[in-house]
């Protein structure tokens, strides 16, 4: 592992998906013991996409059965596809085939998207969601897994989008125009307030988006994952396998 600082952000180098993804499991781990220990509960928002699934399949095995913390675990998502829940491209029917079936989660404590409801409705409800849930304990997700696209975007915030930008709403509903649909997707406001925030990175496939947002001075809304800053000492971790880490100088 070779590890060094790009934007103020800590970087790990891994050999591959597995290693980045048991240390994505230590982390995911130690944070929330953190937060039980400090607040009394955990908050995490998930991510979508390919990446992660190797991460909530170690948090499922049976080597991880000794977290024994998911009694006081929230888990909401940082964005989905305005799909149903069964459907093969939602965020959450992922994570519910590789981790959430297979831990004892309080059902109650699993705060899904609604991605089959109309898009601008389905955000309003996760606003007020989010604004029950972090109001009443720390205020901010204690933990937000992302990931990056090999376009720069991150959860379902993309290049150029007005989301961007938005500074007043917690969840948005924006239509992608290179994808002809609409996201839900946290906003910036959102994500720069978690107390620790993680990317996921891997495969040669990223490393050119990886390059433009960790080096260089390019474009943040042509890049959009360079937007995240965590405020209010929030700190950030790039997990990057070395095939995704073939463009960064280090």
């Amino acid at each position: 592992m070779i590890t060094f600082q790009k934007q103020g952000a800590r970087v790990e180098v891994w050999h591959d998906l597995d290693d980045l993804s048991a240390r994505a499991a230590e982390l995911f781990i130690s944070t929330a013991y953190e937060s039980i220990t400090g607040n009394g509960d955990f908050t995490v928002a998930l991510s979508g996409g390919s990446t992660p699934r190797a991460l909530y399949a170690r948090l499922a095995s049976e080597a991880h059965e000794e977290y024994a913390a998911w009694a006081r675990t929230h888990v909401f998502w940082s964005d989905e596809r305005c799909v149903p829940p069964t459907d093969e491209q939602s965020n959450y029917r992922m994570a519910r085939e590789t981790l959430l079936d297979h831990v004892p989660l309080p059902p109650q404590q699993i705060h899904r998207m609604r991605g089959e409801d109309e898009p601008a409705s389905a955000a309003a409800l996760y606003t007020s969601q989010l604004g029950q849930h972090l109001t009443s304990r720390a205020g901010r997700f204690n933990l937000m897994l992302l990931g990056l696209g090999d376009d720069g975007h991150t959860a379902s915030l993309f290049p150029h989008s007005s989301a961007l930008d938005d500074m007043e709403h917690l969840v948005v509903a924006p239509f992608v125009e290179k994808l002809r649909v609409h996201r839900l997707t946290l906003t910036f406001r959102v994500i720069n307030d978690a107390a620790h925030t993680i990317f996921l990175v891997s495969g040669e496939a990223k490393a050119a988006a990886l390059h433009a947002v960790l080096e260089g001075d390019a474009d943040p809304h042509a890049w959009p994952a360079r937007m995240v800053r965590p405020a209010h000492g929030g700190n950030l971790t790039w997990l990057i396998d070395q095939d995704a880490a073939t463009q960064l100088s280090y």
